[in-house]
């Protein structure tokens, strides 16, 4: 089947499918190691309207700000960044995971293209450096995202109700995330 883009599939041992659209305008469908070609076709016609918003929004951005225009970031200065990074995170998820009875195994500081956060099944946190750029309360709704995986290793309503019982208010951090996140790219 055609699609409107190009895409590679990365099969693994996941259970379900998923597409994911980079900065860089790749479309990638991580798919289960037996999932057919006919099913994965099926699923990205259910989701073109997905993907080519996502590719559309990709190249808006580098319309509007291309990074070829900013100077890269030193090294030494990306280490000072992901030093106070370290900090941050440690103490956030430290307060929070008492807070919400949950523990957690080791904290790493990442420059992520695509993610703000991730929490593996061992209970080990992964954050984005970038994300200390971002108002207080964005830090706190992910921080306190990736410990309710501790809970809910999903996104199902009872994974937010977990979120939204330590911060009421998550949508708005979720919201400012998903409207300004791509500017934590701009800023440094």
């Amino acid at each position: 089947m055609k699609h409107p883009f190009e895409y590679e599939i990365i099969y693994s041992s996941r259970r379900t499918a998923a597409i994911q659209v980079t900065p860089d305008g790749k479309v990638v469908v991580r798919a289960p190691k037996r999932c057919s070609r006919s099913f994965i076709d099926s699923f990205l016609c259910q989701k073109e309207d997905w993907v080519l918003k996502h590719l559309s929004r990709f190249e808006k951005q580098k319309e509007l700000h291309p990074s070829q225009q900013r100077s890269p970031l030193s090294e030494k200065d990306r280490a000072r960044y992901i030093s106070i990074a370290r900090d941050i995170f440690a103490k956030k998820t430290a307060y929070y995971a008492r807070i919400m009875n949950v523990s957690y195994g080791r904290i790493s500081i990442r420059e992520q293209k695509t993610r703000w956060g991730s929490c593996s099944s061992k209970g080990n946190l992964n954050f984005n450096w970038r994300l200390i750029l971002a108002p207080e309360e964005v830090l706190d709704y992910v921080v306190v995202h990736e410990l309710a995986h501790r809970r809910e290793m999903n996104h199902s309503k009872a994974f937010y109700a977990v979120v939204e019982a330590v911060l009421p208010d998550y949508r708005a951090a979720r919201r400012w995330l998903r409207e300004h996140g791509d500017s934590l790219w701009e800023a440094v």
